[in-house]
């Protein structure tokens, strides 16, 4: 996967004049650390405004059985690519890819949500018949696959966001803003649902509608987030501060919103951990900005499981008596 940089989109040229007024050497002289800052801001947003109701509806495989979809997804668009648009460059090829990607990826949300109201079997059982089936598909198309070079498999696995481009971070931040919008509707219905679905209804609540728009939103982003994060790691983003949260609070309200600020950091300290290193080391020691953001974000979670315990020997018991 290369840099899309060079291509004359308004935003890399913006982009590319602001690293300019900054000190040279400095992290905000880089242009390539401007668009994974954007990138990553907005994929913050998005997966921290999804993942309280990932977590809370007890969606982490189902989330991540999408994210390995995606790796169907690319392997089919693929295939028509070469069959439809021979000879093409890597900007028409992502081009065509992503919304077959995204399509894929809610076609397997929805059968997943089909199947499992329609049969007797477990949510995890429905789940990983999918989730195989999936990484099935993909595996029978990678010699396929690597018989190209219009893209990285590797960067594809576990992202890049320093090799996002301008026209990638217009829809992460089209994605950012309307995911915040539609979690204003989704966010009660899915919760209550989630709690009691027959106290959902009683309250006229469309939850069963909810559930599948929200099936669809998620399908969007983790399929326009994979570059950014990667197959293996956007789960990460969705799961790990929304669960930090819940270690930290009880109220639904405190809860999203701290996970929107403790997926921000994560990006934020991630990005920022994997240049200093670079630069402290001579790049001898190279981190990918992924994987920083990832552990950052599992640190966070176990500091937040350190409170929750202090919390819990420190609390006042039952009878009014604290503990020590």
């Amino acid at each position: 996967m290369t840099p899309l940089f060079a291509e004359g989109h308004w935003l890399d040229d913006l982009l590319f004049r602001a690293a300019q007024t900054a000190q040279p050497g400095s992290f905000f002289s880089m242009s390539f650390n401007l668009h994974a800052l954007i990138a990553l801001v907005c994929v913050a947003v998005a997966c921290g405004a999804a993942g309280p109701l990932v977590v809370g509806g007890r969606m982490a495989f189902f989330s991540d059985a999408l994210a390995h979809s995606a790796f169907a997804g690319v392997s089919i668009g693929f295939v028509l690519f070469s069959i439809l648009l021979p000879g093409q460059g890597e900007d028409a090829f992502w081009g065509f890819v992503t919304p077959v990607m995204v399509g894929f990826g809610m076609m397997v949300g929805f059968a997943i949500a089909w199947v499992r109201e329609r049969t007797g079997l477990s949510s995890d059982t429905v789940i990983g018949v999918f989730f195989a089936s999936a990484v099935g598909l993909a595996s029978a198309m990678r010699k396929i696959i690597n018989d190209r070079k219009l893209f990285s498999m590797e960067d594809f696995l576990f992202g890049d966001p320093l090799l996002v481009g301008g026209p990638e971070l217009v829809l992460l931040a089209i994605l950012a803003v309307c995911t915040v919008v539609l979690m204003g509707w989704l966010y009660n219905p899915l919760m209550l649902g989630g709690f009691s679905t027959s106290l959902a209804l009683s309250r006229r609540l469309p939850h069963r509608v909810a559930s599948y728009v929200f099936i669809v939103l998620l399908a969007v982003i983790v399929n326009l987030c994979v570059k950014t994060v990667g197959i293996l790691l956007i789960n990460a983003l969705l799961v790990v501060p929304a669960a930090a949260a819940v270690n930290l609070t009880r109220d639904l309200r405190r809860m999203f919103w701290l996970t929107m600020l403790l997926t921000l950091v994560s990006c934020l300290l991630g990005l920022l951990l994997s240049w200093e290193l670079g630069v402290r080391t001579d790049s001898r020691v190279r981190v990918g900005v992924p994987g920083a953001v990832v552990l950052v974000a599992a640190g966070l979670f176990v500091l937040s499981a350190v409170v929750r315990l202090w919390r819990q020997r420190t609390q006042p018991a039952p009878g009014g008596v604290g503990t020590v």
